[in-house]
């Protein structure tokens, strides 16, 4: 098809309408850069520290969990990198901050895998291989992160959590204080449609046993075909007045496992788990006025809480088939976690301060 001649004046008006187009750039001046750059240099100015109790409590935990899903994606492979608690030729062990999703999803910017590549061009130079994810934590969990340097080494350790050979140990700080002081819940789990005014979806409990209301003894049940087996250990490390700190092993691995358990079946959710401290609505966790007190909070303000569930202690079987050492993890607690220990009057047992190691 043959070209179509324009009438030069028409191609000189397209193109004055494209210069004068607000899509085209205005040059900027080099004594525009220059004020750029000093507005870049000037110290950024600190938050004021508020008077009011209630309100200096509230700056804490917004800056102590901030919003990590805001940062550039280089940022925040520099933030992982400052973090790792551990490194050998085939795996790289991480502190997950608060509030970092592990995957992509609805309304997610930025999580661990969109920075694993940048991580590993930091740890081992540009040509480095993206690591790869071993396991996963919940956004709002803190702790021990395992990733591996190669898709092979991922496999392994992935067959690993599934087939229960890794030890996972969590610290959790818990309304309440379950009886007995130690033990085994053992209830399955399942996801179900929450019936309120706003429609959502939790993990709930679907026990196979029900209590007879006739002579009160308890009578087993067809097991759900949508519940999951759940199986989680758990022993109180310490207890002061409303609250208690608890070391809690999941012996499997469904979704809010420990949350569950611990709200659903103990009776003691998790301090600042306000998903799961509720079941027909979604509202902040409702506190006692004593541990308000302690906090330094008040009721309005609760909604605050980070969550005090930390993934403190991992042990891995060897690796390679010529290793012989396990490998034992530890990682100390968020500063906020640490904080409410201490209001609170709560402590983890000296013995449970180990430093990473191999044996």
């Amino acid at each position: 098809m043959a070209a179509q001649n324009f009438p030069c004046s028409f191609l000189r008006a397209a193109v004055r309408g494209f210069a004068h187009s607000p899509a085209v750039a205005t040059p900027v001046t080099a004594e525009q850069m220059a004020e750029k750059l000093r507005e870049q240099k000037k110290p950024k100015a600190v938050p004021e520290v508020p008077k009011d109790r209630v309100l200096r409590r509230v700056q804490e935990y917004v800056q102590q969990t901030r919003c990590f899903q805001k940062l550039h994606p280089n940022v925040l492979a520099k933030v992982l990198k400052k973090g790792i608690i551990y490194t050998n030729k085939d795996i790289v062990v991480i502190n997950k901050p608060y509030g970092l999703p592990v995957h992509g999803g609805p309304g997610v910017k930025t999580c661990v895998t969109d920075v694993l590549p940048v991580l590993a061009k930091m740890l081992d130079g540009m040509k480095a291989e993206p690591l790869h994810l071993c396991h996963r934590l919940d956004k709002e969990t803190t702790g021990v992160m395992v990733l591996a340097k190669d898709e092979m080494i991922a496999h392994r350790v992935q067959e690993m959590f599934k087939t229960r050979q890794v030890e996972k140990k969590y610290w959790a700080i818990c309304i309440g204080k379950p009886e007995p002081e130690e033990g085994l819940v053992d209830i399955p789990i399942m996801e179900k449609e929450v019936d309120s005014h706003q429609s959502h979806f939790k993990m709930t409990l679907a026990p196979n046993y029900r209590l007879s209301l006739e002579d009160k003894k308890l009578r087993k049940v067809r097991r759900n075909r949508d519940a999951q087996l759940a199986v989680t250990r758990y022993r109180v490390l310490s207890s002061w007045s409303t609250c208690s700190v608890l070391e809690l092993e999941p012996i499997t691995g469904v979704k809010h496992q420990i949350r569950v358990h611990l709200a659903y079946g103990l009776g003691c959710p998790i301090l600042g788990d306000h998903k799961y401290s509720h079941w027909s609505k979604l509202a902040p966790q409702k506190l006692s006025q004593g541990t308000l007190k302690k906090l330094g909070l008040e009721q309005v303000k609760a909604r605050y809480l980070p969550l005090h569930l930390h993934a403190c202690n991992l042990t891995l079987p060897p690796i390679n088939s010529n290793e012989e050492q396990k490998i034992h993890l530890l990682c100390k607690p968020p500063i906020f976690f640490k904080l409410s220990l201490k209001r609170l009057k709560l402590e983890l047992p000296a013995s449970e301060q180990k430093e990473t190691k191999t044996d």
